[in-house]
């Protein structure tokens, strides 16, 4: 009876493997937070995107926020952190992870694979730009989700075979400094208009072309007139030193890399909040 139920058990078995990779790709945990920064909503939402945005880019999005950096540079627990919890799509590791730093507010993004490529470090600035007002601010869901929805952006963007770079970055959006101009172009326009109305009302007053018109005849006599060199004036300009080197001084474009203590390349970047 043994030996008859054997073959039937080893055959559930066998229907039973397929499931655990996908269960266990449903729980990698792309984001920790160990110092309670969102709340319980806030995280559930978070991963859901994270989640949503890795799996269809095949590109991991991590965000990290840690208590301490235990000794180590914001780059070190990043790069470490990415690589000994086994982040990453395919043979190159793809994937971007955001690492927050609350005891000293260090801030830093590293890139893995396909991360390199599509977040330059002109890109990376950009990103930057975007979410650290929020994240000074302490509206941490705001700059989080910002940070998610740029790599969604830079991913597929890289994907056309031109990622975002220093002479191709995303348009600004118009902000409030486009407002304030258009308001200021707005209340000129109408001062205009309203002198140019009331200079057209003064009928009586006309500008004379000459000083005389102004004078009473035969209030004055010129007597005497001298020429009197009173002082010159020289500018000097320093003559551009040739560059020898062949290089302009602007950036180059693409990531700068580096390799981690686990011996995987990396790219990435980042500062204070």
């Amino acid at each position: 009876m043994k030996k008859k139920l054997f073959p039937v058990i080893f055959a559930l078995l066998l229907l039973a493997i397929p499931a655990f990779p996908a269960f266990a790709e449903s729980n990698v945990l792309r984001l920790l937070d160990e110092d309670d920064l969102l709340t319980d909503d806030e995280e559930t939402e978070l991963m859901d995107k994270l989640d949503e945005i890795s799996e269809r880019q095949q590109v991991d999005i991590v965000v990290a926020v840690v208590h301490t950096l235990d000794g180590s540079t914001p780059m070190e627990y990043a790069d470490d952190y990415y690589d000994y919890n086994g982040y990453g799509f395919g043979a190159g590791k793809d994937g971007i992870l955001f690492l927050i730093s609350m005891e000293e507010r260090d801030w830093y993004i590293s890139t893995t694979g396909f991360g390199i490529t599509a977040v330059t470090d002109a890109g990376r600035e950009y990103m930057a730009e975007q979410f650290l007002g929020d994240l000074s601010d302490g509206e941490y869901a705001a700059a989080f989700t910002t940070f998610a929805e740029l790599c969604d952006d830079f991913i597929t963007q890289a994907r056309t075979g031109e990622p975002y770079d220093v002479d191709h970055l995303p348009e600004e959006p118009f902000g409030i400094l486009g407002n304030l101009v258009i308001s200021f172009l707005i209340a000129f326009l109408i001062s205009l208009i309203a002198t140019g109305i009331m200079r057209g009302k003064l009928k009586s007053v006309r500008s004379q072309t000459s000083a005389d018109s102004y004078l009473k005849e035969g209030s004055m006599r010129l007597t005497r007139k001298d020429d009197l060199f009173l002082y010159s004036h020289v500018d000097r300009r320093e003559k551009p030193k040739e560059n020898n080197s062949g290089s302009t001084g602007a950036p180059s474009g693409g990531s700068r890399t580096h390799t981690s203590s686990s011996g995987e390349t990396h790219g990435g970047g980042g500062g204070k909040f």
